[in-house]
């Protein structure tokens, strides 16, 4: 039944899950804008993060000490992806690199089915974030709040590294002529080692934090991938900018279509998508080079 509270909270839950996609999807679209790589092994890096955390957080009870470790650790997965497997694809048709990349991901669930089952694993908020807090006009639970805060300073450090240092100078200049960029001198193929990693750590750092909120098992990157794919779409492949915009407007419409009939959510996220690519192929803020 339709409520002003209910909308409200439906709200919120979008934003929290919009802030996760964004973060999500700028991995994604920083990966695929720079290397030309389409990861279909992200979701199953967001689950590893999920998994890695768990370990970590069961091991010490630190919640600052899984989140770090854990993206650590997964980012160092991305690596090893990218030199082990991926550098030899770089040259071979789209379709070739699709192909490894759905095969790595079916590997890492697998292996993670493997080692810790197929039941769920659950993580409990930190001290610092449990319970429920009062906005005034609704209560809502306050690590979901604290997720949205942590998850915007992680971007807010995306932000940072992509547009002030040198090597996001370098990635944005890779993602508009990756050529151009190696014919200046630099070694282009230890960048792409870098932003794979960085790319792969984004995954896992979400993973993470929303082990408190939804269970983690094996197959939990599935949704995401998708979800993360659409986003990326709408807000533009290779825009880091897009990405947030299309992770918020991803999120409030799976949580408002959800309130209305859960069976509808993706079914709507797909028609939104499809309206973006009718009207604006390159993406809400996609550059015409990246359509």
């Amino acid at each position: 039944m339709f409520s002003w509270a209910n909308l409200m909270s439906q709200m919120f839950n979008g934003l929290v899950l919009g802030a996760l996609l964004a973060l999500i999807s700028s991995g994604l679209t920083i990966i695929y804008g720079t290397l030309g790589v389409l990861n279909l092994a992200h979701g199953a890096l967001f689950m590893l993060g999920g998994y890695s955390g768990w370990v970590v957080y069961h091991a010490t009870g630190s919640y600052v000490l899984a989140v770090a470790s854990g993206s650590i650790f997964v980012m160092l997965v991305g690596i090893a992806m990218e030199r082990g497997v991926i550098r030899f694809f770089y040259s071979r048709p789209p379709e070739d690199q699709i192909l490894v990349t759905f095969g790595l991901g079916i590997v890492f669930v697998e292996a993670a089915r493997a080692v810790f089952g197929s039941l769920s694993k659950t993580v409990s908020a930190p001290a610092w974030a449990e319970g429920i807090t009062s906005l005034g006009f609704m209560m809502y639970p306050t690590y979901r709040l604290m997720a949205v805060g942590i998850v915007s300073l992680a971007l807010l450090l995306f932000y940072i590294v992509l547009y002030r240092t040198r090597l996001g100078l370098i990635v944005r200049a890779g993602i508009e002529d990756s050529p151009m960029v190696d014919a200046l001198g630099i070694n282009v193929y230890r960048v792409f080692m870098v932003v794979f990693g960085i790319g792969a750590m984004a995954a896992g750092f979400a993973g993470i934090v929303n082990a408190p909120i939804a269970p983690i098992t094996p197959g939990s990157g599935d949704d995401i991938l998708i979800q993360a794919f659409v986003v990326v779409v709408i807000g533009g492949v290779g825009s880091f900018p897009g990405a947030i915009l299309g992770g918020l407007v991803a999120g409030e419409i799976l949580s408002i279509t959800s309130m209305i009939n859960p069976a509808y959510s993706q079914v709507m996220l797909f028609a939104v998508m499809t309206l973006v690519l009718v009207f604006r192929s390159r993406g809400l803020l996609g550059t015409a080079g990246r359509e």
